[in-house]
């Protein structure tokens, strides 16, 4: 979203207000059926899954499941294709099936919008729930071809440690990507109705007419619901995907459109996004257990109020590619519900492209606390930390045991400068801005780190857990990453 920020200001406001008005007179009739009127938050079990087939292997399965469309068979007929349908409503189990790979063509919504208002559904509109065994792959082969679940709709993709979900490009399935291939489908993108930034004029958030749409320009999402649930991913892989619909508008390789904290977002790892790896517009969705490799542009870009939390999070961008491992900005009514990222044990190391941004940018008006991290670069242009607007150093952001090791500190630039930017950085406590990184594998702790005082993350956020180091890796014992990523561990693709 580099150089995007006034623009999408604009749009975000012109888009809320059209949005609005087509809905006939605002929030009144946005709205919602709830979550209490979900099928139990808690899918049915599923069927213990028989473990795919290796691609180019076996025998494609003869027949697809009910309720998806066979389109034949791929990688030299050893597996079936089976397409979602394009609208799923009630609950759609997509089951792990020898000689079965599943996919999506166009935009494949996961229920119909229901609203803003948990407690005044839009009549007639239809809720989804799609769920997902362990060890499923899910492919697009276009950049409009994306998953979308609305308002009022959930989807539960919960893999396991030996068995992730993939959700993964055909050129992926086929075996033709490469370190540097990225948007060769759309992503998946998750609206809820917790509180958005984004509001009508006269209106101050959080409120349930603070509605606005996404960057693909499709779906609305926001409200005033905090705790809203949109299901659970767990153990998943989101490789390849992001697309741009019209200038400046993107599908990211996930999207959380105003997610609500009853999410559950855990072992998550988006690989080669086209845009941002991970983008949050609003809400209070918290994650933990987070990997973001190769993204394009920004690997976590938050904004638009943004009030959740990430814990344990390792970002590599590749040396061809990438902008900014963090961008965090604030659009929006500032004064009332400015962005407040929170992160913690974390380990985030910079593209080395020439022109790349700096580690970690705040602007206009975003606030937030950053706890036990690790910023590297070794690009020479590049600086760990850069602050802008003079609206972000008033939100005071803060820094507590995290250290910087880069050619350069802190940005100095004609809006905020470096001095004003250093002095934010050690207002807080055991920072080091001129640290030796010695880390191991790109992102295990090494002797430098482990030898940092740290915080404790609960202090600052509920959602996090206690620890007693710093980053993201604690050292080569602590495996949380291993089995159910790519292209981390030596010798490891995607």
């Amino acid at each position: 979203m580099t150089g995007t920020t006034t623009l999408r200001n604009l749009l975000i406001t012109s888009i809320s207000a059209m949005a609005l008005a087509a809905c006939g007179g605002g929030a009144d009739n946005v709205a919602s059926p709830g979550i209490g009127a979900f099928p139990p938050t808690t899918p049915t079990t599923p069927t213990t899954p028989t473990t795919p087939t290796t691609p180019g292997t076996g025998t494609a399965a003869a027949d697809c499941p009910t309720g998806f469309t066979n389109v034949g068979v791929i990688l030299n007929g050893t597996l079936r294709n089976c397409q979602l349908p394009s609208k799923i409503v009630g609950n759609v189990v997509v089951p792990a099936r020898a000689g079965t790979i599943y996919s999506i063509s166009g935009r494949t919504d996961v229920g119909d919008d229901r609203g803003a208002d948990p407690n005044a559904p839009v009549a007639g509109a239809q809720q989804g729930v799609l769920t997902v065994e362990p060890g499923v792959r899910i492919f697009g082969s276009a950049g409009l071809d994306y998953i979308n679940v609305q308002r009022g709709s959930q989807i539960f993709a919960e893999g396991t440690s030996t068995q992730p979900i993939i959700f993964t490009s055909r050129q992926n399935i086929e075996g033709t990507t490469g370190p540097d291939s990225i948007g060769q489908w759309g992503g998946l993108v998750i609206s809820g109705r917790a509180p958005i930034a984004s509001c009508p004029a006269g209106t101050t958030p959080p409120n349930v007419n603070c509605v606005a749409t996404f960057e693909g320009g499709v779906a609305l999402y926001g409200g005033n619901s905090p705790n809203d649930n949109s299901g659970r991913l767990r153990y998943v892989q989101v490789r390849y995907a992001g697309f741009e619909i019209q200038p400046n508008r993107e599908l990211n390789g996930i999207t959380f459109n105003g997610v609500g904290a009853g999410t559950t977002l855990e072992y998550v790892q988006v690989h080669n996004g086209s845009d941002d790896g991970i983008e949050f517009f609003g809400g209070t969705a918290n994650m933990k257990y987070v990997v973001v490799t190769g993204a394009d542009d920004d690997s976590v870009d938050t904004d638009e109020g943004w009030r959740g939390g990430i814990q344990y999070l390792i970002v590599r961008q590749r040396p061809n590619g990438g902008d900014r491992v963090f961008e965090q900005s604030s659009v929006g009514v500032q004064a009332s519900l400015n962005s407040q990222p929170k992160f913690a044990n974390y380990t985030v190391i910079g593209s080395t492209r020439t022109g790349a941004g700096d580690v970690q940018l705040l602007n206009t008006g975003t606030g937030g606390r950053f706890v036990n991290g690790i910023h590297v670069s070794t690009n020479p242009s590049t600086a760990c930390l850069d602050v802008d607007t003079p609206s972000t150093v008033a939100a005071a952001p803060r820094w507590d045991s995290v250290v910087f090791s880069c050619a350069i500190s802190f940005r100095n630039d004609s809006d905020v400068d470096g001095a004003a930017t250093a002095a934010l950085f050690n207002a807080g406590t055991n920072n080091n801005a001129s640290f030796t990184s010695s880390l191991v594998n790109g992102f295990v702790n090494g002797p430098n780190e482990a030898a940092r005082t740290a915080a404790d993350p609960k202090a600052v956020y509920a959602y996090f857990d206690t620890t007693n180091y710093i980053g993201a890796v604690r050292d080569a014992n602590d495996t949380w990453w291993q089995g159910w990523t790519c292209g981390l561990a030596s010798g490891s693709s995607c």
